[in-house]
């Protein structure tokens, strides 16, 4: 159950949604339907964006404090990409320091947890959740130039 979610407007080809600044991420908040579980601080886009292909979420942690459980995947690894703050990171039994631009990817299998350190600033960060192996090739290798003339003029406000 998600509270305070965006709206998305959408075309024959694109969903777009404004979640609005990272210092205010605290608005949004998570509940589990399946343990009383409440996060302050969490939006995922699947459903505002009816994303196909991955999950994402945007996250945010009060200075001073930590995630209270240790989690895993099944099928999915995931891609941190910390925009804000500084904290420290945990997978398995390895600990390390994370702070803006810093980005790690996890396993599955890993155990990861995470604390943000600082006594004054959120630690916000961003998700990227995809099946693992579901991906072989490079990014060049998806990706095709169109034929066609770039123009701003003329087109759909939306």
């Amino acid at each position: 159950m998600l509270q305070d979610a965006p709206i998305a407007r959408t075309g024959s080809n694109f969903a777009v949604a404004d979640i609005g600044p990272f210092a205010e991420l605290r608005r949004f908040t998570f509940e589990t339907p399946e343990a009383p579980l409440k996060l302050e601080g969490k939006l995922f886009l699947k459903q505002i964006l009816n994303l196909t292909g991955s999950e994402i979420s945007f996250n945010n942690l009060p200075p001073a404090s930590s995630l209270l459980f240790y989690h895993k995947h099944r099928l999915n690894e995931e891609i941190y990409i910390f925009v804000r703050g500084n904290g420290q990171f945990q997978v398995d039994d390895c600990v390390f320091p994370v702070s803006e631009g810093t980005v790690v990817r996890v396993d599955p299998a890993g155990e990861r947890c995470m604390r943000n350190t600082s006594d004054a600033e959120d630690l916000c960060w961003i998700v990227i959740q995809s099946r693992a192996g579901s991906y072989p090739d490079h990014t060049i290798q998806d990706g095709f130039g169109v034929q066609k003339r770039v123009s701003w003029v003329g087109k759909h406000q939306i």
